[in-house]
């Protein structure tokens, strides 16, 4: 590992010599030090001028020492519990949990009597967080997030911490810094991700209900690839206060469950406004149990135009189109029309969510420890810096995807100024309109939700080249919906050489219910597994 001397850049971002970190609160820079954060500045600055400049900071510093002194708010922690176990490997064949919990909500609620795994990009107060890497190992959280408050108080048992990618930077479930997480259809295969751990669980019978994230198909990803029912909700209905982040304008919590009705049920917990996340300041709830039940009758089903026929180096594509165009077709048979619209936008929006979300992680990452900066919610303290000691002391021990990430994103703020990642957070707005314009033609858009059914977990010593595509390469269909914030549904509607396929449900923003509701007709009405 190089010293800190020969890494000055990851230094300044880390705070290698932070007094606060060994209790002796702020201090001013010293001469020196801001003249080396001239020279980085590329600017130049005179002994005298730093003198003069060190003198003026100190009311600045003054007011930083008594930010330590002041009381800061911290999120409920409810319900009692206890810590919990690492489950051995005979309690965890699938590599799926990272740890196992028994924490009991109250005695009725929505969910009473369901389980729920937490994806572990997640807090839970006195458990165990890893967000699937190496650098935030050891990190116990210090308060719940947001979103488990809600499920306790909905009369859940929180029965674990589901296993994820590598800071959630893969769409693959091989990148886990505690190994695969496996397929239960066949465990060779991907369980997908990032959150895998949640789908697996689900697929497998351990839970009725999981919590996933979703930033680039996070959510609906493994669940297609498990046979299980996975929401990212409208961007804004669902608080991600307390959850890792990857970049605040894509970030989504939502369900993933065995059955339709548990993902209304899910939805109905943890959807709502919450103060300390500004994104649900518009966020609209519906009436989703209310949803279930009302049939198909009517609605108007669009079939993506340009959501088939994606160019991939998998032979079971063409397959998966026709399964998915079968599974769509038979909603004429319950009342509901189907036509084919067309957003030709939606081939460049893949290209759309690579500028928004490449910077903003690293940005999140490199400046934010974590939780990024100029952020008007909650930031769990804790969890910055445990994410800033383990970047210290483990730089090397993350992901080939992480890395691209932080080397990718870096270089185009450097070299590009932002200027790509300014482009294409402007051009969400047109993109979100192309698909606003198509459902007035339409109630739901349809499509699959993954071009291909579950691949093989790539061996340990998989070329660099192979280990990155099989964490990548499925997101065609996915990742647009994080850009325009739509609500976006995978339900399992087939199989492919014996594995699942989801077929993806896009409605309106806010209007989750409308989604359910198809989604509830075509799934009480056809049995998938022998499609």
């Amino acid at each position: 590992m190089p010293s800190t001397s020969q890494r000055p850049e990851t230094d300044a971002h880390l705070g290698a010599a932070d007094p606060a970190a060994v209790g002796i609160g702020v201090q001013p820079p010293t001469e020196r030090e801001l003249m080396e954060i001239a020279r980085s500045f590329g600017m130049t600055l005179s002994p005298a001028a730093a003198a003069s400049f060190q003198g003026i900071m100190r009311g600045a510093v003054a007011s930083y020492n008594r930010l330590d002194e002041l009381p800061e708010p911290t999120l409920p922690v409810r319900y009692a519990r206890e810590a919990g176990h690492r489950p051995s490997a005979q309690e965890n064949p699938l590599n799926a949990w990272y740890w196992k919990t028994e924490i009991r909500g109250a005695p009725a609620g929505v969910l009473a009597g369901r389980r729920v795994a937490v994806k572990d990009n997640i807090c839970v107060a006195g458990v165990p967080m890893m967000n699937g890497s190496r650098w935030l190992e050891g990190y116990v959280p210090d308060v719940d997030a947001t979103v488990v408050t809600r499920v306790l108080d909905a009369g859940a048992v929180v029965a674990g911490k589901a296993a994820c990618e590598d800071l959630c930077f893969s769409a693959g479930s091989h990148t886990c810094a505690t190994g695969p997480i496996r397929n239960p259809h066949d465990p060779a295969y991907s369980a997908g991700g990032s959150s895998g751990g949640s789908a697996a669980l689900v697929a497998a019978g351990e839970v009725e209900m999981a919590l996933g994230g979703d930033q680039g198909g996070s959510i609906r990803t493994p669940s297609a690839w498990c046979g299980v029912y996975g929401l990212k909700p409208t961007w804004g209905l669902v608080p991600m206060t307390g959850g890792m982040p990857i970049a605040y304008s894509v970030d989504h919590c939502g369900p993933i469950c065995d059955s339709v009705e548990n993902v209304a049920r899910l939805l109905t917990a943890i959807a709502g406004p919450d103060e300390h996340d500004p994104r649900t300041s518009t966020a609209v709830v519906g009436d989703y149990m209310g949803a279930l039940g009302g049939g198909a009758d009517g609605l108007r089903i669009g079939v993506l135009r340009e959501g088939f026929g994606h160019a991939t180096e998998d032979p079971r594509s063409p397959v998966t189109d026709r399964v998915v165009r079968g599974a769509i077709d038979a909603f004429r048979s319950l009342g509901a029309p189907v036509s084919e619209v067309s957003v030709p936008m939606h081939l460049d929006a893949p290209h759309i969510w690579t500028g928004v979300i490449l910077e903003g992680a690293a940005e999140m990452m490199l400046k934010g420890f974590a939780l990024g900066n100029n952020w008007a919610g909650y930031y769990p303290t804790s969890l910055q810096a445990a994410f800033a000691r383990g970047w210290r002391t483990r730089p090397d021990e993350v992901s080939e995807t992480v890395k691209l990430v932080l080397f990718l994103g870096e270089h185009m703020h450097r070299r590009h100024h932002n200027r790509y990642h300014a482009r294409a957070q402007n051009l969400r707005v047109p993109l979100r309109r192309a698909y606003d314009a198509a459902l007035t033609e339409c109630d739901v858009l349809a499509m699959p939700t993954i071009p291909f059914p579950a691949t093989r977990i790539p061996p340990a010593d998989a070329p660099r080249e192979v280990y990155v595509d099989a964490a990548l390469n499925m997101q065609q269909n996915t990742c647009p919906f994080d850009v325009s914030g739509h609500p976006a549904f995978t339900i399992p509607c087939g199989l492919v050489d014996g594995l699942p396929v989801g077929m993806m449900l896009v409605g309106r923003r806010f209007e989750e219910a409308t989604v359910l509701r198809a989604a509830d007709a075509w799934a009480g009405s056809f049995d998938w597994r022998a499609r």
